[in-house]
């Protein structure tokens, strides 16, 4: 359940909690590489084309939102001002349990 485009949020930034640490050193080089390219993407633009930004339902302190970095691994973060704080990686049912 989530709002695709999160409102034009703009994102200048980003910084890496422990867990997503933690779930980044976890991928395979191939995975890391596609997040850092979705992260750059990010960065470029509110909403690149192609790139699947949305707000999760239900959580609303602090919102949380994520990207698709591929069909079935997403990223979740939170937004402080211009600034995302990146929460977790990794695929869809991990996400979705604890974002």
């Amino acid at each position: 359940m989530t709002v695709i485009g999160a409102g034009g949020v703009s994102i200048a930034s980003w910084k890496k909690s422990k867990r997503f640490h933690r779930d980044y050193d976890k991928l395979s080089t191939d995975l890391r590489d596609r997040v850092d390219a979705k992260l750059q993407d990010l960065v470029r633009a509110a909403r690149p084309p192609g790139l699947v930004f949305e707000k999760l339902k239900g959580h609303s302190s602090p919102d949380i939102y994520s990207l698709h970095v591929t069909g079935n691994y997403k990223v979740t973060m939170e937004i402080d001002g211009s600034c995302a704080v990146l929460r977790r990686v990794g695929d869809h049912d991990d996400i979705d349990r604890a974002p």
